[in-house]
């Protein structure tokens, strides 16, 4: 499954990219299946067309060579369709002339939505406890100026 980062790299770099597979009237035959095989494994990503005659939608068509091939659908443009699915070939040739793709930076566990969620809690509940505590002296003064109250007219 892509995430959308790579579905937006991808789609990125099929911008510069030939369309070389066409859907006519026949529709996804078996063999525009073999095609998009042989240029997924040559290639990873392939552009591809689908003729005004086609009886099937480009959505129609990308979503079943994905399912046919396992590949996974990036794009659907207009009559055109973008598919990738990653081929051991292609990285070897990567690993070889040292354009691996680089490993992914770890991303800090640290979210910052939930940082500020849990100031604004704890700013809240400060707050809360200043209030409660206010209260309270305020109900202790009360009860001890009633107290002597009582105390001075029970004297006199």
């Amino acid at each position: 499954m892509l995430t959308s980062k790579e579905r937006a790299d991808l789609r990125a770099m099929a911008t510069n990219i030939d369309t070389t597979l066409m859907v006519g009237k026949s529709g996804v035959t078996e063999s525009v299946i073999a095609e998009a095989e042989n240029l997924l494994t040559a290639r990873e990503l392939v552009k591809g067309k689908v003729l005004e005659g086609a009886m099937m939608t480009p959505r129609e068509v990308c979503d079943e060579l994905c399912e046919a091939t396992g590949a996974e659908g990036v794009a659907v443009i207009g009559t055109k369709f973008v598919i990738y699915r990653f081929s051991e070939k292609c990285q070897e040739e990567r690993n070889q002339t040292g354009r691996a793709k680089r490993k992914s930076t770890p991303v800090s566990k640290k979210d910052p939505v939930r940082k500020g969620i849990r100031a604004r809690r704890q700013a809240a509940k400060k707050v809360r406890e200043q209030r409660n505590a206010y209260f309270r002296e305020q109900a202790i003064e009360k009860a001890i100026e009633r107290s002597r109250e009582k105390q001075l007219r029970g004297e006199e």
